[in-house]
C-alpha cells in the first residue's frame, strides 16, 4: 500500500470540509481553474469516456444568465460565489473514444445504444463532478454543490446546439464560515456497509 495521506490532508478533503452557503469576494484566477481541471481529469470513468463538460461561470454576463435558472433559495449564495461550475454530461461522449480509448472500438459500444450511452454519460459525469469537488478542496478552495436550478433553461443558455445536458452546479471560492449550517450527521459504517 502507498502511504496514507497526513491527517491535515484528509481533514481538508473530507473530515473538516464543508458544503458552503456563502463566499467571500476573493476572486479565483483562471490559472487556478485550469489547474483544477488538470487534476480532476485523471479520475477514472468507464472506458476513459470523460463525459463531463464544465462551464466555469464567473463573468457578470454569464452570472446574469445563470441567475435566470436558479431556484430563489440558491440565488444569493450563487451570485456571491466567485465562480460557479455548471457540470453537464455529453450524450455523444463516445465520439471522443477513438482518441481516449484507442486500443479497441469502444465507440461502437455506445453509438447505437442510446440507453447505455445516457446511463454512462450521466453516471460518469457525476463522478467527474465529485472529482472536481475533491480537486477544488485539494487546491484550497471551498465548494457548495447543489441542484435547485432549471436544467432545461441552463441547457438553452449554456449548451445550446450541443448534445450536452445540465447535471448540477458547484459554487467555488473561499467560504464564509459565518454562513455555515451546523454539520449534519452521517450514517455509521454498520448502517451503510456490509463486509461480505
Amino acid at each position: 500500500m502507498k502511504p496514507t495521506l497526513p491527517d491535515a490532508a484528509l481533514a481538508q478533503l473530507f473530515t473538516e470540509a464543508r458544503t458552503h452557503n456563502g463566499f467571500l469576494p476573493n476572486p479565483i484566477p483562471d490559472e487556478t481553474l485550469r489547474a483544477l481541471y488538470d487534476l480532476l481529469k485523471w479520475g477514472p470513468t468507464a472506458a476513459n469516456g470523460c463525459p463531463a463538460r464544465f462551464r466555469f461561470i464567473k463573468s457578470p454576463e454569464a452570472k446574469a444568465k445563470l441567475k435566470e435558472t436558479l431556484d430563489p433559495g440558491n440565488v444569493e449564495k450563487t451570485m456571491a460565489a466567485p465562480v460557479t461550475v455548471l457540470i453537464g454530461y455529453d450524450l455523444a461522449f463516445y465520439e471522443e473514444l477513438p482518441k481516449l480509448f484507442p486500443h479497441t472500438d469502444a465507440r461502437a459500444w455506445f453509438a447505437n445504444n442510446e440507453a447505455l450511452a445516457r446511463e454512462t454519460a450521466f453516471r460518469d459525469a457525476a463522478l467527474q463532478g465529485a472529482y472536481l469537488i475533491l480537486a477544488a478542496r485539494a487546491l484550497g478552495l471551498d465548494c457548495g454543490p447543489m441542484a435547485g436550478f432549471d436544467k432545461a433553461r441552463a441547457d438553452e443558455l449554456f449548451f445550446a446546439g450541443t448534445t450536452i445536458r445540465s447535471l448540477f452546479l458547484v459554487n467555488l471560492g473561499i467560504g464564509d464560515p459565518s454562513k455555515l449550517f451546523p454539520r449534519n450527521p452521517r450514517l455509521t459504517f454498520d448502517e451503510a456497509c456490509q463486509i461480505l
